[in-house]
């Protein structure tokens, strides 16, 4: 039978392995760049749960994006993650590094369910009609990420958790804007369509051919707006977390957000061309972390995205003892 939660018991091993360690770097080297650029701003201690968190979406993704995206893929899936949690994971880097992770750190399955779900979303060609759609599948896809991300870090305070997957979406929001003319040659569309249509831009002629419009560069402006609210409201929960892993996820969330600020300065064009900050810029914007750390943001209060109520919800029902959970400071 299978462990009703996480259990540090089943941990597959007690430290994470040396060898799962480096072939889960090396995965997120190449298929995950942005955050293994910002990952050695993590002290030590969370670097190796979050490579291990990371290395198993990433594969995850690729399953779906390079396979047949049929019900095989999707069940292959689950069927690791039920050996995930069972304590018994497939015989890959990934899996091992994962099942480690989310027994230490008592990690609900309905997060890595739901961030399954939303790939498979993908794979039955799901359509994006309004926001309310795009933030249930985003927070399925990348909210789970910042949900977990907190767990590793020991902070299991709702509020916190709340804008910790408002920084997920804005992460998810900026790729969407940032990959329109890739996506649309592969046959999707992520902006809401009800926005196209009002902007004057027709989805289906969109996909047939992917072209720049000022319409269109009004509607990713839009998009965009939205991601920078969230990226701001995000920011009064970076603050609560543990202070020596502030650094590492400010850094990420300002490497994300000055993606959108490359699609800006590109005129909003992101089907002839994908936004790629310049390493300079990087470095330039490494810079700001500490004064936005050391700013006041408002905004920790503000009640959670809706869609992503009932994942917040499931981590308090898996680890209801606070002792069990301590918050690391």
């Amino acid at each position: 039978m299978l462990a009703p939660s996480p259990d540090p018991r089943l941990a597959p091993q007690e430290q994470l392995s040396a060898e799962d360690r480096n072939a889960c770097r090396a995965l997120l080297a190449t298929g995950s760049k942005t955050f293994f650029a910002s990952s050695w701003l993590l002290p030590r201690d969370l670097r190796d749960p979050a490579t291990a968190l990371y290395a198993f979406c990433r594969l995850a993704d690729d399953a779906v994006d390079h396979g047949d995206g049929g019900v095989d893929v999707l069940d292959d899936l689950d069927r690791r993650l039920d050996a995930v949690y069972a304590g018994d994971p497939f015989d890959y880097h990934a899996d091992r590094a994962f099942a480690w992770a989310v027994h230490h750190y008592r990690i609900p399955r309905a997060l890595p369910g739901a961030l399954i779900e939303g790939f498979s979303w993908d794979a039955k060609g799901w359509h994006c009609d309004s926001l309310d759609d795009l933030f249930a599948y985003a927070v399925r896809v990348a909210g789970t990420v910042g949900l977990m991300m907190s767990l590793l870090m020991r902070v299991r305070d709702p509020q916190v958790l709340a804008r910790a997957c408002d920084l997920g979406v804005a992460m998810q929001l900026t790729n969407i804007v940032r990959d329109v003319g890739e996506d649309a040659r592969s046959d999707r569309i992520y902006l809401p369509r009800q926005w196209l249509s009002q902007a004057g831009v027709e989805p289906e002629r969109l996909l047939a051919q992917p072209e720049y419009t000022p319409q269109l560069g009004r509607v990713v402006q839009r998009l965009l707006k939205h991601a920078d609210m969230l990226y701001e409201r995000s920011m009064a929960g970076v603050q609560e977390l543990p202070w020596r892993a502030r650094g590492g996820i400010c850094a990420a969330r300002l490497l994300y957000a000055e993606i959108g600020r490359e699609v800006e300065r590109r005129g909003l064009d992101s089907v002839n061309q994908r936004a790629v900050v310049p390493a300079r810029r990087k470095a330039a914007v490494l810079l700001r972390v500490v004064p936005e750390l050391a700013a006041y943001h408002r905004g920790l209060a503000v009640p959670p995205l809706e869609q992503a109520r009932a994942l917040i919800e499931s981590v308090e029902s898996c680890c209801p003892d606070p002792a069990l959970a301590p918050t690391a400071r």
